[in-house]
């Protein structure tokens, strides 16, 4: 079965060269507005929190302004926490749910966390529900060096032009695992790097993805407890994992993050993970999923304030 899936692009066993990756990005349409859905709503954000524009994508005819949201009165005696979502475009309540956390929660931390949310990454891909940028690279693997594609980059020169005295305390990176990755992107991937597909299962439930470098159980462990009072947690399959990493405890697993490019690795937070939750679940709905990336938030926030970097 591996060998065998087609993908309409490209030739079996050969990688992707110029004119593949422009009839992929041809392809691709846009099924909805990151002006309307996140512009809009970062604006009405305005008087509560500074909302500071960190970049922006050019790709003729469409430009992508970038924006992070920062506390209002920062505080540099307070430990920072940085909250990303969309950095894979389709991944929906990465982006939703960072959202509904400034509106709804984020003001409690007040005085006490100084908070940076870029809550959509790749503003391309989202109007796109699209993994990748438009060269076919995944951003989600190129937060390394200074930043192999613009996405990232644009993030990542902010973040360190912001001085000394910004010491990331904790990041959540919030994702998303869909069936879409088994019927389209990972046999895109595939077909782009010339390498046989080998289907996955896909988890059903929420689940965490701990930097393997730096894991911080507790930490972990605390975010799954907040987030099964709102939804259902993914369960191992039958060799004791989950998307091929050996389960931890519930919920939880290790993966590289900073050697491979990942966001949640590009800073030096002690206290760093990869969130996922499995929107097509039928056990599941749009808002629990955003409920559930706002809870992992608040309790990744509550457990770093309690526990301070030593």
């Amino acid at each position: 079965m591996s060998n065998t899936h087609f993908y309409p692009i490209g030739t079996p066993g050969q990688p992707w060269g110029d004119a593949e990756r422009a009839r992929w990005r041809a392809g691709q349409q846009r099924q909805r507005s990151y002006h309307d859905d996140v512009v809009a709503a970062l604006e009405r954000l305005g008087e509560r929190f500074d909302v500071v524009q960190y970049g922006q994508l050019d790709y003729a005819p469409d430009h992508y302004p970038l924006f992070a949201v920062v506390s209002h009165e920062w505080d540099p005696a307070l430990p920072t926490a940085l909250v990303t979502g969309g950095v894979h475009g389709y991944e929906t309540s990465g982006v939703h749910g960072a959202l509904q956390f400034l509106d709804q929660n984020a003001e409690a931390y007040a005085g006490r966390i100084n908070l940076i949310v870029a809550p959509c990454v790749s503003p391309w891909g989202y109007e796109r529900i699209q993994r990748w940028n438009p060269d076919a690279i995944d951003p989600n693997r190129s937060f390394r060096g200074d930043g192999q594609i613009e996405e990232a980059a644009s993030l990542m020169r902010w973040m360190a032009a912001r001085g000394d005295d910004l010491l990331v305390h904790l990041h959540l990176d919030l994702h998303e695992t869909t069936d879409s990755d088994l019927h389209e992107f990972d046999p895109a991937r595939c077909a782009r790097d010339g390498i046989a597909l080998v289907p996955d299962i896909i988890p059903d439930g929420f689940y965490v993805i701990g930097n393997s470098e730096d894991p911080q159980p507790a930490f972990q462990q605390a975010l799954i407890a907040a987030v099964e009072k709102i939804t259902h947690i993914a369960p191992a399959d039958a060799n004791g994992e989950l998307i091929g990493m050996p389960l931890q405890s519930p919920g939880v697993v290790w993966g590289e993050s900073r050697s491979i490019g990942a966001c949640a690795g590009f800073t030096d937070a002690l206290y760093a993970t990869t969130t996922e939750v499995y929107p097509d679940s039928p056990r599941t709905s749009p808002q629990e999923c955003n409920d559930a990336q706002v809870a992992a938030v608040c309790a990744g926030l509550d457990f770093a304030l309690a526990h301070p970097r030593r």
